[in-house]
């Protein structure tokens, strides 16, 4: 499966804003979007040019692709997905991207960004219901446990990475028990809850038409 390989802070340029994708650098004064000022990457980025109806639509989906880190493919069978299950679909998309495993493993605090909780589950470093899952897309449900595995409990980069983010507020939708590294989804998230600047209605009429 293709993967962006460039630098990650071209992409919070791209889009305007932080899209938190290096974990701790997105708060310190080393933040691109800082340091560059908001600038667009590129050279032919810097022209304002009127966007379009389609143009609104197509930022507000590679946005929510790149805070996710998922490929063209994978989003849009996530809408397909929300399309068929009952509900919105606006409602529903943002609930199947905030319930992959590497989302919740960070959410929880177990990793910095996004991208390395991919790799550490890729590693076999987390379990959901006491087995070892390296399928960073798997779709958490409500009642399921993710715990960090025994072989990764004590080692010191998994230390830093839950003293850098002690402070990080846990969302509530998700139960934390620091002491034994456990993480329990109380209930499917709900669009309150989701944080981000998603803008699922653009993205349903982007799709739509």
């Amino acid at each position: 499966m293709a993967r962006y390989t460039g630098a990650s802070c071209r992409l919070c340029r791209r889009e305007g804003q932080k899209l938190f994708l290096k974990g701790e650098r997105c708060y310190s004064d080393k933040c691109a979007i800082v340091t560059r000022k908001g600038a667009v990457p590129g050279q032919h980025g810097q022209g304002r040019k009127k966007v379009s109806e389609y143009g609104i639509q197509l930022r507000a989906k590679q946005k929510t692709k790149r805070f996710y880190g998922v490929s063209e493919n994978q989003f849009y069978h996530y809408y397909e997905m929300a399309e068929r299950r009952p509900g919105m679909a606006g409602e529903n998309l943002p609930r199947f991207l905030e319930s992959r495993l590497d989302n919740i493993v960070y959410r929880a605090g177990f990793a910095n960004s996004r991208k390395e909780a991919r790799q550490l589950v890729l590693h076999r470093h987390f379990t959901v219901n006491g087995k070892r899952v390296n399928i960073p897309s798997y779709l958490c449900k409500a009642g399921d446990v993710i715990a960090v595995a025994d072989g990764f409990k004590n080692s010191e980069k998994l230390k830093s990475i839950v003293e850098i983010n002690g402070a990080r507020p846990v969302p509530m939708w998700i139960d934390k028990n620091n002491d034994q590294m456990v993480a329990s989804i109380v209930r499917l998230p709900n669009r309150e809850d989701i944080d981000l600047e998603v803008e699922e209605h653009l993205i349903v009429e982007l799709y739509s038409k």
